[in-house]
């Protein structure tokens, strides 16, 4: 399969977690392209699965981020899945409780994945929130692996 991990990062914290997702996602025998909003605003896309991560600044997505949403439709990408992930502040260290409660709706990920299926995308329900341990980071310890667990189980569960 191959997918693409695009990304948007203020202080570097998502783009770690892009990483982490894209090294797993080639580490299991996918084809990967990595891509910065920062660095191509208008990427082309090609490919089956999408990961879709933001920083979450002032309780929302980037502008960036939710732009790049709004044009996916344009670009023919509206049946094959797409999975959001966020970085953000005082993430539980459960993550059973990331799913539930008021986590379900805060950070980026979840504006992101309502915002898409209100564009009338193929979104997951599941969304990935990595922690970070200041306003500017750095991710939590165990931030990296969570993500790569992550893209792991997604995959898996989309293979099948």
């Amino acid at each position: 399969m191959k997918c693409i991990v695009v990304y948007d990062s203020v202080y570097g914290n998502t783009k770690q977690v892009a990483e982490a997702i894209a090294d797993q996602i080639k580490a299991d025998g996918n084809e990967i392209a990595l891509v910065s909003l920062r660095e191509n605003a208008k990427p082309a896309l090609n490919g089956d699965i999408m990961f879709l991560g933001s920083p979450t600044r002032m309780f929302k997505m980037t502008p960036a981020a939710k732009n790049f949403v709004k044009g996916l439709k344009t670009h023919g990408w509206k049946e094959q899945p797409i999975i959001m992930f966020d970085t953000m502040m005082g993430v539980p260290e459960d993550m059973a409780e990331r799913s539930m409660g008021k986590w379900a709706v805060r950070g980026a990920s979840p504006k992101l994945r309502d915002l898409a299926k209100s564009e009338g995308l193929n979104v997951q329900n599941a969304v990935l929130h990595i922690g970070v341990t200041g306003l500017k980071g750095p991710l939590t310890v165990t931030g990296k692996e969570e993500a790569r667990q992550f893209a792991q189980q997604t995959m898996a569960s989309l293979k099948k």
